[in-house]
């Protein structure tokens, strides 16, 4: 999907790596952290609905899209440190922080350490290390390619050259079966071709013990005070809302039935219809 005219892409430094950033929009802040294999343009046919009444802001994470493809750095704690720095660096001192997959654990760490930061915290499609509740949507193991990412060198030497059929087959199955549109595939596909491109995407897999640890850290002195809401589908379905039953002091949870795992792709209508309302609810009208 090309930029709409009111979109900005900017390159902010934060953290040690330079985060390349879509913004939309004026207004109370909202981030949105993608998963994998996306980028910023994961969130693009949402963006403009949100720009009405609010900043929108969708980075690149570290070693995705445009962003700097940083040696180390993937673990859920330093993405969500690249974040914290990229509110300050524009100048926000509150957002809305909403992650989806991937971006589900940094945003729930940024929210328990610095809970003054986020004003309102929307997760999805995620499970969150080792937190209990998510019983149910594991009951056969992780997925196989959780295991296969996991192994330092393996995957990216192995799909490197075949990038296209790999990452169409997560859209496929992420949408079931619906597809994605075309240009937003081929923008996917562009981010992740290549031994270096695929290595970064994979060093979320590999950082996942360090991502859990640092969440069971986190959750052992604080609580998630802020309104939150976690929205579910097909695999992970009320999963992740079990999970934070024991760490969320305000909880909302759907399910949204006959949707696929990419939600803000594959039901774009219906994931506004949660989220829009949520995140205006404490906003004069």
């Amino acid at each position: 999907m090309p930029l709409a005219p009111t979109h900005r892409l900017r390159r902010i430094a934060t953290n040690g790596v330079h985060l390349n950033v879509a913004i939309e929009g004026e207004g109370p802040a909202v981030l949105l952290l993608h998963g994998f294999p996306h980028t910023w343009q994961l969130w693009s046919g949402v963006m403009g609905r949100l720009a009405g009444r609010f900043r929108v802001i969708a980075p690149d994470f570290r070693g995705s899209g445009a962003s700097t493809r940083a040696v180390e750095g993937y673990d859920a704690g330093t993405l969500a440190a690249d974040v914290e720095g990229l509110l300050d660096s524009l100048g926000e001192t509150s957002a809305a922080v909403v992650g989806i997959d991937a971006g589900t654990a940094p945003a729930v760490l940024l929210a328990l350490r610095r809970p003054g930061l986020v004003r309102r915290l929307v997760v999805m499609e995620a499970l969150l290390g080792r937190l209990p509740g998510a019983e149910e949507a594991v009951t056969g193991g992780a997925p196989w390619w959780f295991g296969f990412h996991s192994v330092p060198g393996l995957a990216e030497t192995a799909l490197a050259g075949n990038e296209a059929p790999y990452v169409d087959w997560f859209l496929d199955s992420g949408t079931l079966g619906r597809g994605v549109p075309d240009d937003i595939r081929a923008a996917f596909v562009r981010a992740y071709t290549g031994e270096e491109a695929l290595r970064c995407a994979f060093s979320h897999y590999r950082a996942l013990p360090t991502s859990a640890q640092q969440i069971q850290d986190a959750v052992a002195t604080a609580r998630l005070t802020m309104p939150t809401m976690a929205i579910g589908s097909h695999p992970v379905g009320r999963g992740l809302e079990h999970q934070l039953r024991c760490i969320a002091d305000d909880l909302i949870g759907h399910h949204l039935q006959g949707c696929g795992h990419i939600i803000p792709l594959d039901q774009p209508e219906a994931f506004l219809a949660l989220l829009a309302p949520f995140l205006s609810a404490d906003l004069p009208k």
